[in-house]
Parts: C-alpha cells; structure tokens; sequence
C-alpha cells in the first residue's frame, strides 16, 4: 500500500499526519489480513500480520527512511508504502471475488475511519479549533489514502479490483508488471499526484459538511 500525504511545513502538525498516517497504514493492512482470514486463508495469521502492531506492517525503507529524507530535503509531500499482508488466493473461499474483497477491505476501512472522525468533527461542534484541525487531519489522510490505493496501478488495491474483472491472460499480463508498477506510481505522484486531491476535497466536504 502506498502511503502520501503532503506537508505544510509546520513540523508538529507533520509528526501528527506521520502518527495518523502509519496507523491509518495498519489498519488498512491489517483489515487485508482480516478479510482473507475471514474467506477462509490463514496466510497473515500465521505470518504474524493478523495484528495491529505497526512493527508487524512496517518496512524500514518504505515506511520509515525515504519518508524521513523526503521530509528533510523539504519536498511538500512525502510518500511511502508499508509491506504487503500475505495471503494465498487459492484458499479463499470465493474463488470469483475473494481478490477483490480482500483489496477492499484496506481501503473500505480508510473510508470507515474517514466518515467516524469526520462526523464528529460535523455534529460535535463543541471541539475546539485545534481538536477540529486534527480531526480534520485524520479524515483528509484517509480519504488520501483510500482514493490514491483506489488507482488501478499494480501493486495498489485498485488494481487487485479492476484484475478481477478481467479475462484470466489479461489479468495475469496486468498484475505481472508489479514491479515496474512501483516505478509508474512514483511517477503517478510526481507527475500528476495533484489529481487525486480534488477528489479527496470532494469528498472531505460532503462527509464534513463545509
């Protein structure tokens, strides 16, 4: 899953999007792991990842170092990604749409947590304007990292859905590029990252209320 966020400079503000950002990241991946354990695959529970220890879902480059030198070098966004949960698509149940499930899961849980924060921060209006903020920080993330995990890139969770729905010789032709897909997807957030925010905006005001 590929974590982005963009800063604003302010470097408090920027360790609290990071605290959001890597327990939105495990939430997001340990309800992949929960959702193939649920159709029948044990693959994350007995690979540990069936937890919402963050150290069980982080990966120090992608989630740790190249965050921390996108930050240091002052970029206004930062991106990483966290390690994939396992799963073994042969043991799912659904055989059809177990995939599709499981890639949804992640980013269904994202919106969950979006919509819970931002209905407080809609119908509690006794938060006072600092709570708000950050309230309104957790509900941006997530949508962020619902829509950009949404894009049909592999390895994203976009991808995983739109794969289902394919002819078998063209979904395997599809989710074997995964390794270049990394290469398009840093491109994806350099070259047209800005794309996924009004979606998000849109989004953010309709469960928001503003």
């Amino acid at each position: 899953m590929l974590d982005y966020i963009y800063m604003n400079g302010d470097y408090s503000i920027i360790i609290f999007e990071i605290i959001v950002l890597v327990f939105s990241a495990v939430a997001h991946e340990y309800m992949h792991g929960w959702a193939a354990y649920q159709l029948g695959d044990n693959t994350a529970k007995d690979a540990g990842r069936l937890t919402i220890n963050p150290l069980a879902h982080l990966e120090w480059f992608g989630s740790f170092f190249l965050p921390l030198m996108m930050v240091i070098s002052g970029l206004p966004f930062i991106f990483g990604w966290a390690k994939p949960v396992p799963y073994n698509p042969y043991n799912l149940r659904d055989r059809r749409y177990g995939d599709a499930k499981v890639a949804l899961a992640g980013p269904l849980t994202n919106l969950v947590l979006a919509i819970l924060f931002g209905l407080c921060l809609r119908f509690l209006p006794f938060f006072n304007i600092t709570f708000s903020s950050l309230l309104s920080i957790i509900v941006y993330i997530n949508l962020i990292l619902m829509v950009f995990n949404l894009i049909p890139i592999p390895p994203l969770d976009g991808s995983k859905i739109l794969a289902t729905f394919l002819p078998a010789e063209m979904r395997d032709r599809y989710l074997g590029n995964e390794r270049m897909g990394f290469i398009f997807i840093i491109l994806f957030v350099m070259l047209a990252g800005n794309m996924v925010i009004p979606v998000v905006d849109s989004l953010f005001r309709l469960i928001v209320g503003i």
